[in-house]
């Protein structure tokens, strides 16, 4: 356990160090957007935080490959050919390459996706794949080469694109891959201490070191933001977390389990939609939103669940940490589920009841006299509001992002 605090320590030490120094070259690059009419932010802030992100994830990953116990287990052969450091090292430079142009210059969503499939693609070459897919019946799927290339690329590249899709707010998508890759780093090191194997360890190792970029980024990030990851680093996380749930999806002989009940077995796959499941509701949202306004997927709007908590009353602080409570809740119980112990059957449970708690958090905040907190410091930018009809768009940026942090929307969203 030191050696992971340790690794998560200097990721977030070098990545807090690092931010004023790449806030400061944004600035003289010009990445600072001017202020769209659908943006939430009222300053132009510049983007680019992901670029000390990497620093801090490249620092970590040093530092682990070096420590007693964990470097072991990453130069483990049967792990990624024993160069799993190396493959996030590559596969997090082709990704925050792309990031970064597309921050700086702008970049159509089909050369991102081919960035975010060529960095899939690197860890696919890297042997850090799925190996089978567990079931809920304790059997698992086993895949053939084709398969596991196809469905590790697409794990990766849904993650990528859920990630930044929710990059809406100041710290939200920070907070939100922390807490998922807090639950992940839980499960895992109970689940390694009646399993012994490698791979578990080398996906705590991954998520400390994410947990570390979380944390070292959020200071500068929370609300009033002083600079936006972009999609710099609103990919690269997305990859960091996709990673972690590759290398320990399908990697684990639950049959020599012991007493871990039945309920970890598809924790794997519950897990990851459970962090989830809110970017990719809202991606789902507003596909359909658009179409049926004849507008197309990938038209900007103001009508994401962020945007519309700010309007109903909320401030921007307390959206984000609604944002933060429903993925805790939801994250937290399944993994005390698995570790409790517990039937299968109430997993829909649990969803019903976070839905539940979503709902009621998301109600407007009755001020009297005030008619909510909209009308504070806080509130929303005056602009277009979503309703009955189409939502206006700001046509001098087609395409472009819908979120704070220029969260570019690409081929998902």
């Amino acid at each position: 356990m030191r050696e992971y605090l340790l690794m998560a320590s200097v990721t977030a030490v070098v990545t807090y160090l690092l931010v004023p120094l790449v806030r400061v070259f944004a600035l003289r690059i010009g990445a600072a957007p001017e202020i769209r009419e659908r943006d939430v932010h009222t300053v132009r802030t510049p983007r680019l935080g992901g670029l000390a992100m990497y620093a801090g994830m490249l620092a970590g990953l040093f530092v682990a490959s070096r420590l007693e116990h964990i470097g072991p287990k990453l130069a483990d052969p049967r792990m990624g050919d024993g160069q799993t450091v190396t493959a996030l090292a590559l596969a997090g430079g082709v990704i925050v390459l792309i990031g970064f142009l597309d921050d700086w210059w702008g970049m159509d969503a089909f050369v991102k996706l081919g960035g975010q499939i060529a960095a899939a693609g690197l860890l696919v070459a890297f042997k850090l794949t799925l190996l089978w897919i567990p079931l809920p019946n304790g059997g698992t799927v086993s895949l053939d080469n084709t398969l596991t290339t196809i469905i590790t690329i697409l794990v990766v590249v849904v993650a990528i694109n859920a990630v930044n899709f929710v990059d809406g707010l100041d710290g939200l998508a920070a907070g939100i891959v922390c807490i998922a890759a807090m639950a992940t780093f839980a499960w895992t090191v109970a689940l390694t201490d009646s399993l012994d194997q490698g791979r578990l360890s080398v996906t705590a190792a991954i998520t400390a070191i994410l947990i570390g970029m979380c944390l070292g980024f959020l200071p500068h990030n929370f609300h009033p933001a002083k600079i936006f990851m972009g999609d710099t680093g609103a990919m690269l996380i997305g990859l960091v977390l996709a990673t972690s749930v590759v290398t320990v999806t399908g990697t684990v002989d639950y049959n020599g389990a012991g007493d871990i009940n039945r309920f970890p077995v598809v924790l794997p796959i519950l897990l990851p939609l459970a962090v989830m499941v809110l970017p990719l509701a809202d991606l789902i949202m507003a596909v359909v939103r658009r179409t049926s306004y004849g507008k197309s997927p990938f038209a900007p709007d103001r009508g994401h669940l962020h945007h519309r908590l700010l309007q109903i009353g909320h401030s921007h602080r307390r959206t984000v940490l609604i944002m933060y409570a429903w993925t805790f809740l939801f994250a937290a119980t399944v993994v005390g589920l698995s570790v409790g112990g517990v039937p299968l059957i109430v997993f829909p449970v649990v969803v019903l009841l976070a839905l539940a708690v979503l709902v009621m958090m998301g109600l407007p905040v009755w001020r009297s006299g005030r008619g909510g907190r909209g009308g504070g410091a806080h509130a929303v930018r005056p602009g277009p509001q979503p309703g009955p009809g189409p939502v206006p768009e700001d046509p001098s940026v087609p395409g472009a992002a819908t979120t704070s942090s220029s969260a570019t929307v690409t081929t998902t969203g």
